[in-house]
């Protein structure tokens, strides 16, 4: 268990994106109040807007999410400056999420604009090697503007073994992998969500029998359980905001005891609360005060880290560890173009 101290990283949007950021930022955080001590830049790179961290090693990867896609590592030290290590072309078109698999072998890429996955292992240092694998969605959707093709925007490596869940918009669908040693992938299932959904993110329950995808063009949360090795079962769908206006959904996350799930609304600005009690995610209150476009959010420790991107702020929010609500933010951090943080895992698990 951690004493609520530890070292943040913070994506941001560069000019290559239309962003105001010019890197990875650090932030050192307040055990006491949860606030960030920013340390400044510490990684020059460009667009690194999703970022993941080696389950066992001081390592940390970001996408460049560029037209000629790559993913970048670098040495963590003990206070947060960053060590480059390498740099891979991803073989797509924007890369926006990255993830790595539990037993810290392999590094998964989603190339949004290009709707695929590419594949790289990691050597005994955690640097990401060459791709072994790029496999390519196909298909489109029923919005025109958004699902014009696929667009690959998260992948999920299992809690255990060599499976993987990506999630693409553009077709409204979660493909269902099995990796090989080599660094292969397998398609084993693809489920369909409703059309028009635009599957964005997912997010797994600690029990392993039960996931919930925000529907960014649709304003959804679809609940699923698993359904054996051949997929995920549809539980029912809820809506994610009850503010009226513009609700485009962002990042989804379930807090580490399972008990609740958290939900970024961009348009509305707005964080929603859902409890898992029951079949489908039950709705416990919406706060306002997430800023102009809240891209990501993350647990930490005892609070909600929000990044406002077009704010340029990272909002932290008291959680009740009760009855699992943020209150009003108590700090408002100024990071240019902020879109995620990350925190060790022993912050996650606090």
């Amino acid at each position: 268990m951690s004493d609520g101290t530890g070292i943040v990283h913070i994506g941001c949007y560069t000019a290559e994106s239309g962003g105001r950021g010019t890197g990875i930022v650090a932030a050192r955080r307040d055990a006491v109040s949860g606030g960030l001590d920013v340390l400044g830049v510490v990684a020059t790179t460009p667009s690194p807007s999703f970022l993941a961290r080696h389950p066992r090693l001081p390592v940390l990867y970001a996408v460049n999410e560029l037209t000629a896609g790559t993913v970048s590592a670098w040495t963590i030290h003990s206070d947060g400056a960053l060590t480059p290590l390498s740099v891979r072309s991803t073989g797509g078109d924007s890369p926006c999420h990255v993830a790595v698999d539990p037993g810290g072998e392999f590094l998964f890429v989603a190339n949004y604009g290009s709707g695929s996955v590419s594949v790289h292992p990691l050597d005994a240092t955690g640097t990401p090697q060459e791709r072994t694998d790029l496999v390519t969605h196909d298909g489109s959707g029923v919005v025109p503007d958004r699902q014009d093709g696929p667009h690959a925007h998260m992948v999920s490596p299992d809690p255990v073994g060599a499976g993987l869940l990506a999630v693409d918009l553009g077709t409204d669908s979660i493909y269902r992998y099995e990796r090989d040693p080599a660094g292969r992938l397998r398609q084993t299932a693809r489920v369909r969500t409703q059309p028009g959904t635009g599957p964005r993110h997912l997010a797994r329950h600690p029990d392993g029998r039960r996931c919930f995808v925000a529907g960014e063009l649709d304003a959804s949360v679809t609940a699923y359980g698993w359904d054996g090795a051949d997929g995920l079962t549809e539980r029912g769908r809820i809506e994610a905001s009850r503010r009226s206006g513009l609700v485009q959904p962002s990042e989804i996350a379930v807090g580490p005891d399972g008990r609740f799930l958290y939900l970024a609304n961009r348009g509305v600005g707005t964080v929603a609360v859902y409890a898992l009690d029951d079949d489908l995610p039950r709705y416990v209150a919406e706060i306002s005060g997430a800023g102009d476009w809240p891209r990501h959010l993350a647990l930490l420790g005892g609070y909600l880290y929000v990044a406002e991107e077009r704010t340029d702020v990272v909002a932290v929010f008291p959680l009740d560890r009760g009855t699992g609500v943020p209150s009003a933010a108590t700090i408002r951090v100024e990071v240019a173009s902020p879109t995620c943080v990350l925190g060790d895992r022993s912050l996650i698990l606090a």
